[in-house]
């Protein structure tokens, strides 16, 4: 028996990190159920510990680095 998984919607600015309320950039699923969600510093704080307890990253922190795509006139 295979189970689907649907993927997780994109994270957006209303997104929060659960730390300390900044955009976040990773969400944490974990195995026990629910969600985590961190800004890309808290993130890369406790990156080890969650390896620990997440049964799936979506990890967006690229979209830091990312060059805007240009408005046409």
């Amino acid at each position: 028996m295979t189970t689907a998984v649907a993927p997780s919607a994109a994270l957006t600015a209303e997104d929060r990190c659960d730390r300390c309320g900044a955009q976040a950039y990773l969400r944490v699923e974990l195995v026990s159920g629910g969600e985590l969600l961190f800004c890309a510093h808290h993130a890369r704080e406790h990156g080890d510990a969650l390896k620990d307890i997440a049964a799936r990253f979506q990890d967006e922190t690229h979209r830091l680095t990312e060059k805007p795509t240009p408005v046409a006139d």
